[in-house]
């Protein structure tokens, strides 16, 4: 029995069953769901054209229960993004230093657009605040940055981008005359019409939304978010983001292709560029299996949080695991993006 996505309202969902609709044959839902589940998976959904075709809540999940995004969090700050550019906020190709004065003073910041701020190429440094559990507040991201290298030459992970962001879409919405809080735009903007809302979100330094990591939703509800994603950021009829800005956040970065604005990709990366990239080389493999996948953009966060949008399949995954304190410990439990997807997609 498939169960209508659409049907679903919050993230305590009210279910509708609709007409028996079975997944297709090749997707093999017992093996998924053992696979999530033996690796430590708390929940797994998956959608086939917006229908729920597979789902499972192993090792003590449920229906209803939200978890810790990590950085999976940080795709909403693109969809911030595309939604500012539909609302004329701002360009992807504006710098940041029109917006905020500091970096005018350095001569590779003052050159940094919010694309490459959120492609993560913009060559900031963010002195004193590389670790997690150091994350800077908006105005201490502005302030402490240097232009460590040219804009576009590298790709570098981390917070610190994000919270620019922060300052920077505070003081659009500011000048528009708008609420300057960035997530009571998105839930305005895009989260409330799709109809779902995080379980928690995190506020750090100064009481602001912690950008990069600071999201907890519903399986369900970050899958609605997938399918919001799959169909172009339009809901219900209605663009709710710029169509250019949303293919823009799947397109890869010189420094790294398979990153674009604030989504991996399924792109190969060749292999010196690769071994510069731990997120590339320890936290996913997805670039290793790239030749063999269709298009995937992938939200991805710590404890091996994961958000698949897969178009030419139609398909939204989404699945969560409980460990994303024992992730920034060290101790992320076995997971092959790789591996989940090409059974996924088998034949």
């Amino acid at each position: 029995m498939a169960l209508n996505l659409f049907a679903f309202s919050g993230g305590v969902a009210m279910a509708c069953a609709l007409a028996a609709s079975a997944p297709a044959a090749a997707l093999d839902c017992d093996a998924l769901k053992a696979f999530n589940s033996e690796r430590a998976g708390v929940s797994l959904v998956i959608l086939r054209r917006g229908e729920i075709v597979c789902e499972d809540y192993p090792n003590g999940g449920a229906l209803d229960a939200g978890w810790a995004l990590a950085s999976g969090t940080k795709s909403f700050v693109g969809v911030i993004a595309a939604a500012a550019v539909q609302d004329g906020l701002l360009s992807l190709d504006e710098r940041v230093s029109e917006t905020l004065p500091r970096w005018r003073e350095d001569a590779n910041l003052a050159q940094v657009t919010i694309a490459e701020l959120l492609s993560l190429t913009s060559g900031a440094d963010f002195p004193g605040h590389r670790r997690p559990g150091r994350l800077p507040s908006y105005d201490q991201a502005v302030q402490v940055a240097t232009g460590a290298a040219p804009p576009g030459a590298r790709f570098q992970y981390g917070s610190g981008p994000f919270q620019v962001f922060g300052a920077v879409m505070m003081a659009k919405l500011e000048d528009a005359g708008l609420d300057a809080d960035p997530l009571a735009y998105l839930q305005r903007r895009v989260l409330d019409p799709v109809g779902i809302e995080p379980t928690h979100w995190a506020r750090r330094a100064g009481d602001l939304p912690h950008l990069p990591a600071g999201a907890s939703f519903t399986a369900r509800d970050w899958a609605m978010f997938g399918q919001f994603i799959l169909q172009g950021g339009v809901w219900e009829g209605e663009r709710l983001l710029d169509d250019r800005a949303h293919a823009r956040l799947f397109e890869g970065a010189a420094a790294n292709p398979a990153y674009g604005l604030t989504w991996w990709l399924a792109e190969p990366v060749d292999p010196e560029t690769r071994a510069g990239i731990p997120q590339l080389r320890r936290a996913s493999d997805i670039s290793a299996f790239a030749a063999g996948l269709p298009e995937v953009w992938m939200a991805a966060g710590a404890g091996r949080q994961r958000l698949y949008v897969i178009p030419e399949a139609e398909l939204v995954i989404v699945r969560q695991t409980d460990r994303v304190m024992a992730a920034l410990m060290g101790r992320a439990p076995e997971w092959s993006d790789g591996e989940f997807l090409t059974m996924a997609l088998a034949d």
